[in-house]
């Protein structure tokens, strides 16, 4: 008996190790999905941080733009004005050819007019345009006509000055316009470029953001692999861990069982009238669900009982019949006449197992 307890309690003992290992091995993959699950959270992070860096450069980029695009209307404006400044120079230049050419005729008509002085003495000519006079009044006309002759002279000397101080004052001005006009033409070209450089920082900072988006995308996707990978081995795990417990319990059952069996099959201590009788098996199916006694078989279909014949064992006593262990005497059969008995089975394909065969008897009350 203490043999058999000890091969239960080691069975038990190898099933709860079985089970044991198998949940500790789902454990551990639990463990892992855990870790992974960590690292998808790290990733989304990582992901949604990167997709954040990549907005606020795609707004510098938007902002960029603008300026770049603002910046080359301003180039195109000030392009204009250079040209139009151009256009001003041009007509400046012919201004000032113009009056170069006025001046030079001027200087003509001086220099002839000096020759003629040369020839004729100045102050005689005078006199005699004063003595040459037929009265007063052709007298104040000639002095009015020479006086106006002098005054041309020093007209003509006035606008020679007047003009070659206009050709300064309009080259001055040509060759500040000029000056004001490349200087702002510099200024926004260095701003162009500026803009250009600052446009291609942020797009390498992009494809970088991009590339480190792409990464973290791909190890996500790797990690989701993973995890779905360990969940199904923790559904196998577990589905194997839930095998195993039946099975267990099922092996755990079937070794009560056979101990329960074991131990009423064993020759019960005592005295009692012994006997040798041929056993067959039965089952409710067979004779009907109620026993000669009263016992409903067909709802008890596991119980210990006996078909007897009541001259050989008594109904109602209980007996120790060998190979099924102890039971009571509660049926009788047509067929069951002396030494022989009927002992109830759940089936009708394990009361056709059990065959027949000679067992021995203990009637024990």
């Amino acid at each position: 008996m203490q043999v058999l307890k000890r091969m239960i309690f080691v069975i038990f003992t190898l099933i709860l190790c079985g089970t044991g290992s198998l949940m500790t091995y789902a454990q551990s993959n639990t463990e892992a999905l855990h870790n992974v699950e960590q690292n998808l959270q790290k990733k989304a992070q990582e992901k949604q941080s990167v997709s954040n860096e990549m907005t606020n450069i795609k707004q510098e980029m938007d902002s960029i733009y603008k300026y770049i695009s603002a910046n080359k209307e301003a180039l195109a404006k000030t392009k204009n004005r250079i040209n139009e400044t151009n256009q001003l120079i041009e007509q400046k230049k012919e201004e000032i050819v113009t009056t170069e050419d006025k001046m030079m005729a001027r200087k003509d008509v001086m220099k002839k007019r000096l020759v003629a002085l040369q020839h004729d003495n100045n102050v005689g000519l005078v006199i005699k345009v004063f003595l040459d006079a037929k009265n007063f009044d052709d007298f104040i006309q000639r002095a009015s006509a020479v006086t106006a002759l002098f005054n041309a002279d020093q007209n003509i000397l006035e606008d020679q000055k007047q003009d070659l101080k206009q050709i300064e004052e309009d080259k001055k001005e040509i060759d500040k316009q000029e000056q004001v006009l490349k200087e702002e033409q510099k200024k926004q070209a260095a701003q162009q470029e500026q803009l250009s450089l600052n446009l291609q920082k942020r797009q390498d900072t992009l494809k970088g953001m991009q590339d480190k988006y792409n990464k973290i995308d791909k190890e996500m996707t790797l990690a989701q692999k993973e995890k779905a990978s360990i969940q199904m081995e923790i559904k196998a795990a577990e589905a194997r861990v839930q095998k195993e417990q039946a099975a267990a319990k099922s092996r755990a059952a079937a070794a009560s069982a056979s101990a329960s069996s074991q131990q009423n099959d064993s020759q019960p201590a005592g005295n009692g009238e012994t006997l040798y009788v041929t056993a067959t098996a039965y089952c409710y199916e067979s004779s009907g669900p109620v026993t000669r006694l009263g016992y409903n078989i067909k709802n008890n279909p596991n119980m210990k009982l006996i078909a007897v014949d009541p001259s050989v064992i008594p109904l109602g006593s209980k007996v120790w019949v060998e190979g099924y262990g102890v039971a009571i005497a509660g049926d009788t059969g047509g067929a069951i006449h002396g030494h022989r008995i009927d002992v109830l089975k759940p089936n009708m394909a394990q009361a056709r197992d059990f065959g027949r065969k000679t067992v021995k008897v203990i009637i024990l009350n």
